[in-house]
């Protein structure tokens, strides 16, 4: 998606790919750990982590995420110029989703359901992978169709 002059500053599309794949690496390690009961305790800590990350980025957007920041210091200086800009808020909404799905995976396994941490992150996992290997944002889409029905304002 394309910003248009009513949008917000474009932000490079690879620097939410960029963290969609650390936090695909994070989410895989948090449903491994979750299927065992012996680290299912580290699981909810990293699982918590993650949601604190998810927080950051729904709340100040890619470019203040610790993920964004890195990405435009050390990835984004290697890289040629991106072909077109993306939309901030999309990717912003999908981290609202990643944070409601990690917070639903505490809550289940704060009330001890057997394998709620695992399965609330083997879903964020589902979504950042996409992102990450096909640049295909679940999230994304889900902000796109909120707008087509006039859920969200469109600008």
């Amino acid at each position: 998606m394309s910003a248009n002059a009513k949008s917000p500053a474009g932000i490079d599309p690879r620097g939410p790919r960029f963290g969609a794949a650390i936090t695909s690496v994070l989410l895989l390690i948090t449903v491994f750990l979750g299927l065992n009961p012996a680290t299912a305790t580290s699981a909810y800590a990293l699982l918590a982590i993650i949601t604190a990350l998810f927080a950051v980025g729904a709340i100040f957007g890619n470019s203040k995420h610790p993920y964004g920041v890195f990405f435009k210091k050390f990835v984004r200086p290697r890289l040629a110029a991106p072909q077109e800009l993306e939309d901030p808020r999309p990717p912003q909404f999908a981290q609202l989703i990643g944070f409601i799905v990690a917070s639903v995976g505490l809550v289940l396994g704060a009330f001890g359901v057997t394998y709620g941490v695992a399965g609330a992150a083997a879903a964020a996992f589902i979504a950042a992978f996409l992102n990450a290997a096909f640049a295909f944002c679940l999230g994304c889409q889900i902000y796109v169709g909120l707008q087509r029905i006039g859920l969200i304002k469109q600008h």
